[in-house]
């Protein structure tokens, strides 16, 4: 067997005759020929390839799931006694399920044959550009791939989905050095649907290059102070995969710690925002054609002008809560342009910082969060002066939703997410 679909199948089958009342199969394969550069020099050529099949059983209410990275029978056929023994041995669980049907369908948007020329070429010329236009900035490490892959999911109720798929990633990390001084390191890339555009101009990425360079002298700021966050789309994962993981999702939702978790259709942010699931842009290079569980996904509004519209809940997290399923996958994010330009919204802030990384813990159950602005600048009477050393930044993550006081209408977008810069208030900033 060498096709996704038939292996699927078969596996499905098989935990039906194993006594599985639904059970449901995922097969995916995948080959990534890849570069790695290792200080200015091409170091390693490899080609990597991921098979894997995940597998559930509901066996009177009881789930078991396996994952085997071998998709001949013999491997099949042991992980689906393995999945069937789990599921025997485990507790009751009445939000257990699968999928029910609604459409069949195959998506395929392969984009032709790979292009690893061309690959090479853009990641010797990315090098030369950044020697030549930024000698300051020393790339400690870099890799670009080519990736292609095929999945099938099927279940008991007669859902069937296939996908096939490819996009080129690059990523690298990097610092400004001078001498002895050096910044502190910061990374970007972008997935990316052929070789047609130099690397350095994909997202914000030369924007981080070059702020590489005006980081290595770097300051604290003097005093704590009040202020504003300009968080750039670089940093978004601090706002926004947060807000998904930690208040949206199955975890907060079902352990009742969410302080959304009755807040559905109110107003939980500033009417600007609109935040959403967009799989089906079209700047959406890699984007997921159905759900983990077994659903087609749509595009969907988990903030609309400043209304919780939608909880991320799977299937199980809906049946636990009793909240509605997210109709969607958050793999690909979106936030809505607004209508200030980001000149206009630096020009905006008194005293801030322009935060382009975060390191931080996750926000507790309340939303209360602190960290390090990295690679980030002080912004002083609507000037971006100074970059600062590692500077704590604190603030209620909830509570910043509903003090947006700018988003930009200028937006990013990495093959993954589409993402504004967004300005703050309320942010408390420690400095020496």
């Amino acid at each position: 067997m060498n096709h996704m679909k038939d292996i699927a199948s078969y596996a499905l089958e098989q935990l039906k005759k194993a006594g599985a009342d639904k059970a449901s199969g995922r097969a995916h394969k995948s080959r990534t020929d890849e570069f790695n550069i290792e200080a200015n020099k091409f170091t390693l050529m490899r080609t990597i390839f991921n098979d894997s099949l995940n597998l559930k059983a509901l066996v009177g209410g009881r789930k078991g799931v396996t994952i085997t990275n071998k998709l001949d029978k013999a491997s099949i056929d042991e992980a689906v006694k393995n999945c069937i023994a789990l599921a025997k041995s485990a507790e009751p669980d009445d939000a257990e399920d699968i999928a029910t049907l609604v459409e069949n369908k195959d998506f395929d948007t392969v984009g032709g044959e790979p292009d690893m020329t061309g690959l090479f070429n853009r990641s010797k010329e990315y090098l030369e550009q950044v020697r030549d236009a930024l000698p300051k900035v020393m790339i400690e490490s870099f890799s670009s791939v080519y990736n292609c892959g095929e999945t099938a999911f099927v279940n008991s109720n007669g859902v069937c989905f296939s996908s096939k798929n490819d996009y080129y990633h690059f990523n690298s990390m990097f610092v400004g050095k001078d001498g002895e001084k050096s910044s502190s390191f910061n990374y970007g890339g972008a997935l990316l649907a052929d070789t047609s555009a130099p690397f350095i101009q994909a997202g914000m990425h030369r924007r981080l290059l070059e702020e590489a360079e005006k980081s290595i002298n770097a300051r604290m700021v003097d005093e704590k102070f009040i202020g504003k966050i300009i968080v750039t789309p670089a940093c978004g994962d601090m706002i926004w995969e947060t807000i998904l993981d930690c208040f949206l999702g199955d975890r907060s939702m079902i352990e009742g710690t969410s302080r959304w978790k009755d807040a559905l259709n109110t107003v939980v942010a500033d009417k600007k925002l609109t935040f959403r699931a967009s799989p089906h842009n079209p700047k959406m290079v890699s984007a997921n054609q159905f759900t983990q569980d077994g659903f087609i996904t749509r595009d969907a509004d988990f903030i609309k002008d400043g209304v919780l519209k939608a909880f991320d809940l799977s299937l199980y997290g809906a049946n636990k809560t009793g909240k509605p399923r997210a109709d969607t996958a958050s793999h690909n994010i979106e936030v809505y342009s607004g209508d200030t330009s980001l000149d206009d919204m630096i020009k905006g802030v008194d005293r801030g910082i322009l935060l382009n990384r975060f390191s931080g813990g996750s926000p507790g159950a309340s939303g209360d969060i602190s960290g390090v602005a990295k690679n980030s600048f002080l912004i002083e009477n609507g000037v971006i002066t100074d970059a600062l050393q590692e500077t704590m930044i604190s603030f209620n993550i909830l509570d910043a939703l509903k003090n947006i006081t700018a988003i930009s209408k200028e937006r990013i977008h990495n093959g993954l997410s589409l993402l504004p810069w967004c300005c703050f208030d309320g942010i408390t900033v420690s400095g020496k």
